[in-house]
């Protein structure tokens, strides 16, 4: 049999076999929003009114009753055309919880898991912490559900930026272990990118442009971190960056 396959970061879609649902065809935001967010809680059962606040956060919630019932009526049409073997959605009194194959894997879940196995295998000097790594980038690079604004969705956002970093880290560490400094610095870059005020990314991009002998570049990252931080929070470097820059100014 095959395995149910779910994307809710990028283009929201069911794969299953031949059968694929696109994201086009949940025809509406809020059908694609509440299968998003039932699907992140498949584990658990959701309250009528959680639900409702989630699709419609500025509405009363006796005013969103009925249109919840359509779209999960929606819904359940859909996973009908993945031919999702004992899926639907389930609704008991004031309650709803999606239902899905066991087997059914899930991108998001799937991300955090690669991400803890690779911090494992790094841990254990495993070469499978590079593959589980990149697994867990490649994901975590993805938006989610960029359309759309929320207090949830910004917390699952900053979840996966979260993923994303800590596989960076697993990233660099595996490369410059395997003496690739290079690739190593093209991981810290992006680690820099996506979290300007992290100063432990300034740290690692330093050390790897120190390892190529490039003692110039490694200086002026650390002066672009000081006056990033001067200019943005009016402080500056924390003591073990200021450590890593002298460390490096006094190498010969």
């Amino acid at each position: 049999m095959a395995t149910p396959r779910i994307y809710l970061t990028g283009s929201v879609t069911i794969e299953h076999g031949e059968r694929l649902v696109r994201e086009r065809e949940f025809t509406g935001r809020q059908r694609r929003i509440a299968f998003v967010y039932l699907t992140l809680r498949r584990h658990q059962t959701v309250h009528r009114d959680e639900l409702i606040r989630a699709l419609w956060p500025d509405q009363a919630v006796a005013q969103a009753e009925s249109g919840l019932d359509s779209i999960l009526s929606k819904l359940r049409s859909r996973l009908r055309r993945a031919e999702l073997p004992d899926a639907g959605i389930a609704g008991r009194t004031g309650a709803v919880a999606i239902q899905l194959p066991s087997n059914t894997w899930v991108d998001v879940e799937a991300a955090m898991n690669a991400l803890d196995e690779a911090e494992g295998a790094l841990r254990r000097g495993d070469s499978a912490a590079w593959g589980l790594a990149n697994t867990a980038v490649t994901i975590s690079r993805r938006p989610f559900l960029p359309d759309v604004e929320a207090p949830w969705i910004e917390s699952q956002r900053e979840a996966l930026r979260a993923v994303q970093l800590r596989s960076l880290q697993c990233l660099v560490t595996v490369s410059s272990n395997n003496r690739e400094p290079l690739l190593a610095i093209q991981h810290a870059k992006e680690m820099v990118e996506l979290e300007p005020f992290r100063e432990t990314s300034y740290q690692l991009l330093m050390r790897m442009h120190a390892a190529t002998g490039d003692r110039a570049e490694a200086l002026r990252v650390f002066a672009r971190c000081r006056e990033l931080l001067r200019e943005e929070l009016g402080i500056s470097p924390s003591p073990q960056t200021e450590a890593v820059y002298l460390e490096i100014l006094r190498a010969e």
